[in-house]
């Protein structure tokens, strides 16, 4: 199997590839379209800033390729926002994937939530395995409304999305490389599908 961490400048891709190996597989780092296109599956990872991370991406094309792709892709993190329609990061266009737009904490939190939650209303072959109310690890000051695409929830000030899925595209707020053993069910669940 052909596993591609998609390398454009902003992500924390060693971590996910490191928890790939321990799942007894290889990725590749790669930018190459025709590597990314190639693939099994595709993971977008996303740390930092919404609209630095998407100026990188339209500066290596990969904006109008990461949409079209057909293999399964996960996006993480910033990764699963910049897939969203827009974020109020930055005021930055997404990619349009999942029909949404990603909005602030309000000031009644501490932003950026930084730690254990837990998710509920797992709704999808990621999820297989994982019991409602386990605990995942997050980073964000960001989070993608509730919406049709929405697998998963967690609270934060507001029940939010967790994860998000639309045909072969998934998204996790959360980082599933940084979750213990949920995570990398999670991981394993995502490489296993067809």
């Amino acid at each position: 199997m052909k596993i591609v961490i998609i390398n454009y400048g902003a992500g924390n891709i060693q971590s996910i590839k490191f928890a790939i190996q321990r799942l007894g597989f290889e990725a590749v780092l790669t930018n190459d379209v025709h590597e990314i296109l190639a693939a099994d599956k595709v993971i977008f990872p996303g740390v930092g800033e919404a609209s630095s991370a998407m100026h990188k991406l339209r500066a290596s094309g990969l904006d109008t390729l990461v949409p079209k792709l057909k293999q399964p892709v996960l996006g993480i993190c910033l990764g699963m926002q910049l897939m969203c329609n827009s974020t109020e990061e930055g005021h930055t266009d997404g990619l349009g994937i999942f029909d949404v737009a990603v909005v602030k904490f309000s000031n009644q939190v501490k932003v950026p939530q930084i730690g254990w939650n837990q998710i509920q209303d797992l709704k999808s072959e990621l999820f297989e395995g994982i019991s409602e109310d386990e605990y995942i690890y997050l980073v964000h000051s960001f989070y993608a409304p509730i919406c049709k695409e929405t697998i998963a929830t967690s609270n934060y000030d507001v029940t939010y999305s967790a994860a998000l899925q639309k045909d072969n595209f998934y998204g996790t707020q959360f980082h599933p490389e940084k979750s213990s053993s949920v995570g990398e069910k999670i991981l394993l669940n995502f490489l296993k599908m067809k």
